[in-house]
């Protein structure tokens, strides 16, 4: 199985050994891809007015905004992309909380999608950054570079493996999925939630380390606590769970 999921804004401030190189992150052959993106971001925020910049970051904190501006991401420490998001998902996801076996299974099975570095493994290593969800390098979007350039090493990645995809809508720019997978919306009084949503994608994944389904069957049989199946709606490629949140 392999599971596709979205980052936070929300950073860690964890601070590990390893400096950023084509060894941090998944699918090493295209790291200068990601270097191109990171080389633009420092150009662009070197010519943008303290305005622009705190407009790019969503910070009102000039002085946190400058701390950011100048941050050279080669040379600042990493550690793991799973531990680096400390957002809602990430906080009900509980990561250090779960035990080795679950940890090796979704940091060996989990691909999240970062704004700036694009399709990362959970388990690469990662600076702290920020890069706001649709922010546009004066007009480049990142999303789009990602999809023409990643796109044919995820579908390798992802072979014949069974798919869950837990992404926030946003990310479907960063990639389209070619084969059949599963995901899930989560509605209450009758109406889809948003920022819950985030909530239960980390405890559905906190679920799938520890069930580690195979098949469809084997994820339908998953006790998702305060959640209950309403509605399933299946096209060609695409099975999507409705589940009712019971709590």
């Amino acid at each position: 199985m392999k599971v596709l999921f979205s980052p936070s804004e929300a950073k860690s401030d964890f601070i590990g050994n390893e400096k950023l190189s084509d060894r941090s992150l998944i699918f090493s052959a295209l790291f200068e891809k990601r270097v191109y993106i990171i080389k633009k971001l420092t150009s662009f925020l070197a010519i943008s007015s303290s305005d622009k910049i705190e407009k790019f970051f969503g910070i009102k904190n000039s002085i946190e905004c400058e701390k950011l501006a100048k941050l050279d991401l080669f040379s600042s420490s990493t550690c793991k992309a799973i531990q680096r998001y400390s957002g809602v998902s990430y906080q009900y996801l509980n990561f250090d909380s779960l035990s080795n076996g679950q940890k090796d299974w979704i940091c060996e099975n989990t691909l999240i999608f970062s704004n700036l570095f694009g399709p990362i493994s959970a388990n690469d290593d990662l600076p702290y950054y920020r890069f706001k969800q649709g922010s546009t390098l004066d007009g480049f979007k990142p999303e789009l570079f990602y999809k023409e350039n990643f796109s044919k090493v995820i579908d390798s990645y992802i072979g014949s493996n069974l798919v869950i995809d837990l992404r926030a809508g946003f990310y479907e720019k960063f990639y389209t999925l070619k084969c059949k997978h599963i995901t899930m919306k989560f509605i209450k009084n009758g109406k889809v939630v948003s920022h819950w949503a985030k909530a239960y994608r980390g405890k559905v994944l906190r679920e799938l380390s520890k069930s580690q389904p195979k098949s469809v069957i084997e994820f339908e049989n998953i006790n998702f606590k305060g959640l209950s199946i309403k509605e399933i709606i299946e096209t060609k490629l695409k099975r999507e769970y409705i589940f009712k949140i019971d709590v």
